[in-house]
């Protein structure tokens, strides 16, 4: 009996043995994924902050044969997003205003100087805003990354060099730059410099960045491609029709020691300005930067907070502006200052509390709409506050409504009233 029950025993024994050892295995990729889990975290959290050398390439790759002041233009007014959409929108309002008109009419605009100046440019303005999550993602990288950024187009212009479609031509003149006194050259080749042949008149390269450059070196980050409606490309790296800029382009490239440095006599004229600074080197201003939130954490911590501070002291000045405007001609209304404070409480709670999304246009779309009230008409730059007027039209044009329906029944003709019985007493009258 005890061996029948032994055996018994080993049988269940011998059965069990592979059931613990599925259970081992299959226990063991999950140990293994729950370890290596927060790896993939921890690298998504540092991509967010940095950019990748393949993807500053693919940033700057349909801008990189810019002529260097409208390259540096460009990537200064990236730095402001939300303002760059709204001077797009000004300049398809407002397209037949250029030259010394177009200068005029900048001068009552809030926006940021570099953001102005593109107003010169439509094509180019009107790109940045079509494409807007490349905007804003170049603006994060070259406030995080400016050198890297510089080096990127450096690379690309040679490439395109190479690849024989970065010449001198009858629009823009192909240079190096030299070495600068005081600065130790590196071994590297010297910096590609380009520059219209009229600093007053540009012409906007249009080409495919995928053919211009050779042979593209990222397949996982392409570029994009993008020419102005109706544009018809003649050659590998084409032109648009020259426009008369004026004064209004005034950046420029410091190469060697990778700044963007500020025409400052240019700037004066455009800007009708009087600034006269011996470091004339470009500096973000994070007051025009609005909602819009800083990618990287050590920008963010370098702008973040006087961001916050500057736009709130941006907007209670436009609302004061605004508010000023409107009853400049009417000396007589009351200053209605209780609403204008519970309008800008709002407005500065929406900015507190801004959304910090990766999308663009999610992150933008709503800062848009709190600034629908600078919407700029179409007589060249002013600007109107139309929901104060609307509340205080409708009142009384519905009193007038109530008073005029009552007057017509007071005065609508009424039937002649007569005595009860009249009828019969003229019937008796008639028969007698």
């Amino acid at each position: 009996m005890t061996d029948r029950i032994s055996m018994k025993v080993c049988q269940l024994a011998l059965c069990a043995a592979p059931l613990i050892l599925v259970c081992n295995f299959a226990s063991v990729p999950a140990r293994a994924q729950g370890a290596t889990a927060p790896a993939p975290a921890q690298s998504q959290t540092q991509n967010e902050q940095t950019f990748s050398q393949a993807q500053i390439v693919q940033l700057v790759a349909p801008i990189a044969l810019y002529p260097d002041p409208l390259l540096t233009q460009v990537l200064m007014a990236s730095t402001y997003p939300l303002e760059v959409v709204e001077a797009a929108r000004w300049s398809r309002d407002n397209s037949t205003i250029e030259g010394q008109a177009l200068e005029n009419a900048m001068q009552g605009q809030s926006w940021d100087p570099s953001v102005k100046a593109l107003t010169a440019v439509p094509q180019t303005l009107e790109m940045m805003s079509d494409k807007l999550a490349w905007m804003e993602e170049l603006g994060d990288a070259f406030l995080a990354q400016q050198q890297d950024v510089l080096n990127a187009v450096q690379t690309l212009r040679a490439e395109a060099q190479a690849a024989g479609n970065l010449k001198s031509t009858p629009q823009q003149v192909v240079t190096t730059e030299p070495v600068p006194a005081g600065v130790v050259a590196s071994a590297g080749q010297p910096p590609i410099v380009i520059e219209p042949v009229n600093p007053d008149v540009y012409y906007v390269p249009v080409y495919n960045p995928a053919v211009a450059y050779g042979a593209w070196g990222f397949p996982n980050y392409q570029p994009f491609y993008w020419s102005p409606p109706g544009f018809i490309a003649s050659n590998i790296v084409s032109f648009t029709a020259g426009v008369a800029v004026g004064a209004a382009i005034w950046g420029g490239c410091d190469w060697w020691n990778h700044n963007v440095i500020i025409n400052v006599n240019r700037y004066n004229v455009f800007n009708h300005a009087n600034i006269n600074i011996a470091n004339n080197v470009w500096v973000h201003n994070p007051a025009h930067r609005g909602n819009v939130p800083y990618r990287n954490a050590a920008v963010a911590e370098r702008f973040g907070r006087s961001n916050e501070v500057a736009a709130r002291d941006a907007l209670r000045n436009r609302v004061d502006v605004q508010h000023d405007d409107f009853f400049k001609d009417r000396a007589d209304a009351p200053r209605n200052d209780a609403e204008r404070n519970d309008a800008l409480r709002r407005m500065e709670g929406n900015a507190d509390n801004a959304d910090r999304r990766d999308d663009a246009d999610r992150k933008i779309a709503p800062a848009l709409t709190e600034r629908r009230d600078d919407d700029v008409r179409k007589d060249g730059g002013d600007r109107q506050v139309d929901r104060a007027p609307e509340r205080r039209d409708v009142a009384p044009e519905r009193k007038d409504a109530t008073q005029q329906f009552m007057r017509s029944r007071a005065e609508a003709p009424r039937p002649e009233r007569r005595p009860m019985g009249s009828r019969f007493e003229a019937e008796r009258r008639h028969r007698l």
